[in-house]
């Protein structure tokens, strides 16, 4: 099967290349803005029309979209998230041999949702922000084309290569520098908010079971459990062996490893079960969300993605933050 990957270099990106090039049922071309790719071409900027011409050219059967922007200005989100992605759509139309799309979404199309609850592929989206905004219009862009498409919504992607505006890629450099300057503390945001964080190599295997199925439409990529942020860092904080206080605004939270005994530790993976000995913090209500948080709960509703895909994560939370300390410390 010919593929033709965009997004190449991004975070998720880099693993789905890794992810095609060992599969040997694929004949992967990758098309990009840097001297790596096999064809240079820009999204932002060029035309459907030239595009289509490499179309044409590559003659792919499936096209993936790991291409987009999670930071910058909302021009630069509206450009690379929905901008592109109509280039793209328009460029297979066009094309003598329309090939199927797989497009990586965002679970930040769905915006706030009741918590306690996982959220299906059918809730209405109600994005906040221009990235969700740009992503969410990017799907419909997608789902309105009238191509053999599939979106994966992917939730909360973790793992090694998190790049460092993100949560774990801060306070994993936060971490570092802490042990290497002998700091006391690490500021974080507010780590209140629970999220279902899914691996990036277990996203990388999703895109590529979605390009090689028949399935069509959005399908939720998560771990289909919510944990945390605040837990969560506290297995990023015992695998790097930091002792000082992670300090997040409007609170400080000690996460020392020895002092008054061991450290607590949620379970690696299901963020509804912990090891003996630790009380999770209370969950939101079912159906209410606390007032000055507009997304305090994410969890997907993974059921499509079984169905459809037959695919389901395979790395543990506990490994995935592991990998992310893993190469920060070794980082040069």
């Amino acid at each position: 099967m010919r593929v033709l990957l965009l997004g190449a270099d991004g975070f998720i990106g880099r693993r789905v290349t890794d992810r095609l090039l060992v599969d040997q049922e694929l004949q992967v071309t990758v098309l990009g803005r840097r001297d790596s790719a096999d064809i240079r071409f820009d999204l932002t900027t060029g035309s459907p029309g030239a595009l289509a011409r490499f179309l044409d050219a590559v003659a792919p059967q499936v096209v993936i979209n790991c291409a987009g922007a999670t930071y910058g200005s909302s021009r630069t989100l509206i450009r690379a998230n929905t901008l592109a992605v109509a280039t793209v759509c328009e460029a297979i139309r066009r094309s003598r041999e329309p090939a199927r799309l797989v497009h990586v979404g965002s679970a930040a199309e769905y915006g706030p949702v009741p918590g306690g609850v996982p959220v299906s592929e059918a809730a209405e989206p109600r994005p906040v922000g221009p990235y969700g905004v740009s992503k969410l219009a990017g799907t419909e862009l997608v789902l309105s084309s009238g191509l053999d498409a599939a979106v994966l919504r992917v939730f909360d992607v973790v793992g090694p290569g998190a790049p460092t505006a993100s949560l774990f890629g801060r306070l994993a450099e936060g971490l570092r520098r802490a042990l290497e300057r002998d700091e006391s503390q690490v500021r974080m945001p507010d780590l209140s908010g629970y999220r279902d964080f899914v691996d990036v190599r277990d996203v990388a295997r999703a895109i590529r079971a979605a390009a090689v199925s028949a399935a069509t439409g959005v399908i939720n990529i998560g771990s289909g459990h919510a944990v945390r942020a605040r837990e969560a860092a506290q297995l990023l904080v015992r695998a790097s062996g930091y002792e000082g206080a992670i300090v997040e605004e409007n609170r400080q939270v000690l996460l020392p490893a020895q002092a008054g005994g061991p450290a607590e530790h949620p379970a690696a993976h299901l963020g509804q079960h912990h090891l003996p000995g630790h009380r999770p913090e209370p969950r939101p209500a079912e159906g209410r969300m606390p007032a000055g948080e507009p997304v305090p709960w994410r969890q997907a509703d993974v059921r499509t993605a079984r169905d459809r895909l037959g695919w389901r994560t395979q790395v543990p939370l506990e490994e995935s933050l592991g990998d992310v300390w893993l190469e920060t410390a070794c980082r040069v």
